[in-house]
């Protein structure tokens, strides 16, 4: 029996509905605060954090724990609440209720962006991103050592990390997509940023894999290759503000001291290397990605009309704040003429 967590929206619920399709589970539960109507769906309401909670994954043998938070402007404090202690909860519940496997889903932010990096990166390769208790990352870095804690005390932990996801509601557009509400798109002077996006219909093909135990391990997942931001740009209609790497960062820490932001100034961390990830572990087991990065910024594109929509991220204020400075300059420059 297969259960998913945070099944009643989002990505939970993309799963659910593919898993429900299935005629070959011996069952399949829904655990979220809410139930909706999915046939074929045993649903047990419950809160990730609930001290009760393994008594709802009583039978289960597959927990595919997607009852988290990609929203990047949420305040940090509530979804760290959720995404990490959730996680830790959900983990104790799974190994008391006897579940067999349990499957998590973080990001490819957690490889850290390096000068040096390769692409693409190899499912293997280490996790250098730093620590940070405000950045989304910082809970994906911690989900990440709650899994290997678990794995060394006998419980079986698979680990997918998306790139960039494209494709669900605005709630899991991460700071790359929502610099695409501003007028201009920051990129650092001497790196040209590459662009790894994952649609959900590729993310729930792996996520499918996982829970019927066909990959384990940790697995990232993205389309094909790298799209730089030249392109990227041509796509958006946006033009470039280029900055040199210090100020940018100094000028995103002085915006989140001014709480103008909530955003960390580790959210610019993908303009300083890339991450681009091969998904090598998922392709050898069969799966190909359905959309190409291009393909995937079009759709995201055609669905996010509204620029003026979406908060700040540290890169948005960044280029807001520069930008209007530099209309300032441009204006005291023509009064002195």
């Amino acid at each position: 029996m297969v259960a998913v967590t945070g099944a009643a929206t989002g990505l939970g619920r993309a799963l659910l509905e593919r898993l429900a399709a299935r005629n070959d589970l011996e069952g399949l539960v829904g655990i979220d605060t809410t139930a909706v109507q999915v046939e074929g769906v045993i649903w047990r309401r419950a809160d990730v954090r609930d001290p009760l909670l393994a008594t709802r994954l009583a039978g289960v043998d597959t927990v595919v724990h997607l009852a988290s938070s990609y929203d990047v402007t949420e305040p940090p404090d509530p979804r760290r609440a959720l995404n990490v202690h959730g996680t830790a909860r959900l983990l104790e519940a799974a190994r008391e209720a006897g579940a067999q496997r349990v499957v998590l889903c973080t990001s490819s932010d957690v490889y850290g962006a390096r000068v040096d990096n390769p692409v693409p990166l190899r499912d293997d390769a280490p996790l250098q991103a730093e620590p940070d208790e405000v950045a989304l990352t910082g809970d994906h870095l911690e989900i990440e050592h709650l899994a290997d804690v678990a794995i060394r005390t006998g419980l079986a932990v698979t680990v997918l990390r998306p790139a960039t996801l494209v494709g669900l509601s605005s709630e899991y557009d991460g700071h790359l997509l929502r610099q695409l509400a501003g007028l201009r798109l920051l990129a650092l002077r001497g790196v040209e940023p590459l662009w790894q996006l994952c649609h959900v219909e590729d993310l729930v093909d792996a996520l499918e894999l996982a829970s019927l135990g066909d990959v384990t391990g940790a697995l990232a997942v993205g389309s094909e290759g790298g799209l730089e931001q030249r392109r990227v740009e041509a796509l958006a209609g946006k033009r470039r503000l280029e900055l040199p790497a210090a100020v940018a960062l100094r000028t995103a820490e002085r915006l989140h001291r001014a709480h103008v932001t909530t955003s960390s100034v580790r959210d610019l961390d993908h303009l300083l290397g890339p991450i681009v990830v091969a998904s090598d572990g998922l392709r050898e087991a069969g799966w190909a990605p359905r959309w190409t990065n291009e393909a995937a910024l079009v759709e995201h594109l055609s669905l996010r009309t509204d620029s003026r929509a979406g908060a700040y991220t540290a890169a948005g204020a960044t280029v807001a704040l520069l930008g209007t400075a530099a209309l300032v300059r441009s204006a005291r420059r023509r009064r002195r003429r």
